[in-house]
């Protein structure tokens, strides 16, 4: 299983990468594992603020709908378009190509409370 030491991890399994005063957004190579062949994904408004936590988009798969939650407080600025015609990216490539959204970050400590890859390897 793929869990890049660069990313911060939730217990939810949304991964975040920092860069700049930005972070990206996506979904574990383990979630998109679990949740099998994605077919649809609801992604949140550019300018939503959404605090740490907060459920902010869903992914559909054959099986069920899973919402993904914020690994941060911030206000989105970015979606990743491509994902609504082709959510399946996901799958292919959840920490490059696949991410969801990108947020202003709020509150840099936040990320502090997120956990390292070795972290989350260890919670698996």
């Amino acid at each position: 299983m793929n869990v890049p030491n660069e990313l911060f991890y939730a217990k939810t399994h949304e991964w975040a990468r920092k860069e700049g005063n930005k972070v990206y957004v996506g979904i574990t190579d383990h979630a998109q594992h679990e949740i099998t062949d994605i077919v649809h994904v609801e992604l949140p408004e550019v300018g939503k603020k959404f605090s740490k936590s907060q459920p902010c988009a869903v992914v559909e798969s054959v099986k069920s709908a899973f919402d993904i939650y914020s690994p941060v407080s911030g206000t989105v600025v970015e979606v990743n378009e491509e994902l609504l015609s082709s959510p399946e990216i996901i799958n292919q490539s959840p920490y490059e190509k696949g991410f969801f959204f990108v947020l202003e970050i709020e509150n840099e400590s936040e990320l502090k409370e997120l956990m390292s890859a070795e972290d989350y390897k260890k919670s698996l």
